[in-house]
């Protein structure tokens, strides 16, 4: 790529001349506090785009929902100004009554701000074993990487807000998660070569609403509203439904308290971080370290051993075992001969496999 001694250009957060019949939206409160963050994150992209030719690329996912459609209005002025090719994704994952109307709208709304919306069709594996909303949220971000990897885009912005982060860290921390678990959603986070951005992440979701019911007045789109978000029996809409109320009432602050736990969480996974990447260099790593020396390992402690076997599974975008099935992997690489020799030990997840032979611990992808 050819450098560039283009300046990026300083992005205003009152540049709506293209949507003169949203002006009092964009001049409302709390869509300033929404643009503040995004206007942010957008200048940064701008700055490290300034060295190149091409001209940067964006993705958003949009569900049509208070959220996701926030953040497309908020973000519309600024792309446009900024110059940045906008591509917005709507996933049809095939599982609600009204899929095909709430696609319709997406694109409607898409095209009101100027703009065009792809729609993705999905295969959600209901047989998984993952449940309906893991199984959908996987087939989502499937769907997010190949659209980006085909569109040459390396960023994708995400409306999750703080109401999501204290959901998420209920449920993880009512499910037994560890340490790493409890950091929450990450502000930035790349996954499969695709960096995924949550600028609203310390934003409660009234200030959204408060947005899209000024948005709803003056161009007539009403929100997508889910009815499996306050369906008790998935597992986000029970928290949703019985627990949040009650915590409201009894403790006003605790999403923002949750929100100071992760960060303290994230601090700690550091921390455990930088261990495990010192002990990971002491095993005679090869084939891009997806082989480590079994003896090299065992002279760890046995925290140490289960610490940097996580770490080696997150540095190669493997899925995080259960903890019942990473014990039983700990337990048999403890008791396997020295040099490998017992036979047929292997380990099968997902499609990833672990193979112990003469002496080495192997990763192999594309297991059936």
């Amino acid at each position: 790529m050819v450098a560039s001694s283009r300046k990026p250009k300083q992005l205003s957060h009152g540049d709506y001349s293209h949507y003169p019949q949203l002006s009092s939206f964009y001049e409302a409160k709390a869509t300033g506090v929404l643009t503040h963050s995004l206007a942010e994150l957008l200048a940064s992209f701008q700055k490290k785009s300034s060295h190149y030719e091409a001209k940067t690329k964006l993705a958003v996912g949009l569900s049509g929902g208070a959220d996701s459609s926030m953040l497309l209005a908020t973000l519309a002025p600024l792309v446009r100004q900024a110059n940045i090719a906008l591509h917005i994704v709507h996933i049809h994952h095939g599982l609600m009554r009204d899929a095909d109307i709430w696609a319709e709208h997406c694109q409607a709304l898409a095209a009101y701000l100027g703009f065009e919306c792809q729609v993705l069709k999905v295969d959600v594996e209901r047989q998984s074993g993952l449940g309906e909303e893991a199984a959908a949220r996987v087939a989502r971000y499937r769907a997010y990487s190949q659209y980006c990897q085909a569109h040459g885009i390396v960023d994708f912005i995400l409306a999750h807000h703080l109401n999501d982060q204290a959901e998420t860290l209920l449920l993880r921390l009512l499910r037994g998660t560890g340490v790493k678990g409890m950091g929450g959603m990450l502000k930035t986070h790349t996954y499969g070569g695709i960096t995924y951005h949550r600028p609203w992440l310390a934003i409660e979701r009234q200030v959204i609403t408060n947005a899209a019911a000024v948005f709803t007045q003056l161009s007539g789109f009403e929100m997508i509203r889910d009815p499996s978000n306050l369906d008790p029996r998935y597992k986000r809409a029970a928290v949703r439904r019985l627990l949040i109320p009650g915590l409201d009432s009894a403790w006003p602050q605790w999403k923002q308290n949750l929100g100071r736990h992760a960060r303290l969480m994230l601090d700690a996974q550091a921390l455990l971080d930088e261990v495990a990447e010192a002990d990971l260099q002491t095993l005679d790593l090869r084939d891009d370290a997806k082989d480590f020396c079994l003896a090299s390992w065992r002279k760890l402690s046995l925290r140490r051993q289960a610490n940097v076997l996580r770490h080696w599974l997150t540095l190669h975008d493997v899925p995080m075992p259960t903890e019942r099935r990473i014990n039983d992997w700990l337990r048999q690489l403890r008791e396997v001969h020295q040099l490998g020799f017992d036979r047929g030990l292997s380990f099968k997840h997902q499609h990833w496999l672990i193979e112990v032979e003469r002496g080495r611990v192997r990763l192999c992808c594309g297991a059936d």
